[in-house]
């Protein structure tokens, strides 16, 4: 399913975003805006200014095995996006975005600087896969009930480790022994194959926006082009919904963007 989004949501769009826990909003973003926040981006990969999460970090399958082996300093991630330059911050505020996300999550909108806040990049040759997973797993807040927002800075599909979806997964109850350690989906078990059988990956074009629910499972495959794919990430919640005292989630800070 895919939208245009000129103003508020549609009643449309809010019952397609909760059936099927994402909804994609195309060329919401000017070019000129994605062009500045890729420049930032490029600049900011080239001086290594921090705080970076690298590949080899995080250890997933095909990932270098240290800082200094073979790609060892192949980024995954700029942390603290909103910091990092106004661009950013300037999208992450935005009124048009606050506003659909405002109608979805029904209250004011508040934006956590724990979780996401950073552009994703994916490297060819060293750029790792990710498992199916719910961006909640980590997270804690009083309900898990967050929205996602990803901001494609360009071309995105299946050949370039874009992000793929299993609709309507925000809502399955989940058997005992379906998840694996770190809260993936473990690829052996016949009802999770199931479920990855229905998996989709929109194709993404610069400027294009998917917001998606903190229990929807998604995943990403590897990049094979021979280009950097980069977009930016941030995570929104709903005002009544706090982060848990003494948690992650509520050590770095939020910022209150708009109101319902």
């Amino acid at each position: 399913m895919t939208d245009s989004l000129p103003g508020p949501l549609s009643a449309d769009q809010i019952l397609r975003f909760e059936a099927e826990g994402y909804l994609l909003l195309r060329g919401m973003v000017p070019a000129a805006d994605c062009e500045r926040m890729l420049a930032v981006t490029q600049d900011h990969l080239r001086r290594a200014v921090p705080p970076i999460e690298y590949e080899a970090e995080v250890g997933y399958e095909g990932a270098p095995a240290s800082l200094d082996a073979p790609g060892g300093r192949t980024a995954r991630r700029l942390r603290n996006a909103w910091q990092r330059d106004a661009s950013f911050h300037d999208w992450a505020a935005s009124p048009t975005l606050v506003a659909g996300l405002g109608q979805l999550l029904r209250e004011d909108v508040v934006l956590s600087l724990a979780h996401h806040n950073c552009v994703m990049t994916k490297h060819p040759d060293f750029g790792t896969a990710t498992g199916w997973h719910r961006d909640i797993r980590y997270w804690s807040f009083t309900r898990p009930d967050l929205i996602s927002v990803w901001l494609a800075l360009g071309h995105e599909e299946a050949g370039n480790g874009a992000l793929k979806f299993i609709p309507g997964s925000h809502r399955i109850p989940l058997a005992p022994g379906q998840m694996d350690a770190l809260d993936f989906l473990r690829p052996e078990v016949p009802e999770n194959q199931a479920l990855f059988a229905q998996g989709v990956t929109p194709v993404l074009e610069r400027g294009d926006v998917v917001l998606f629910h903190s229990k929807l499972f998604h995943a990403a495959g590897r990049n094979d082009s021979t280009q950097m794919k980069a977009s930016v990430v941030f995570a929104y919640r709903g005002k009544s919904n706090v982060p848990l005292a003494g948690t992650k989630s509520a050590a770095a800070g939020e910022v209150a963007v708009g109101t319902q």
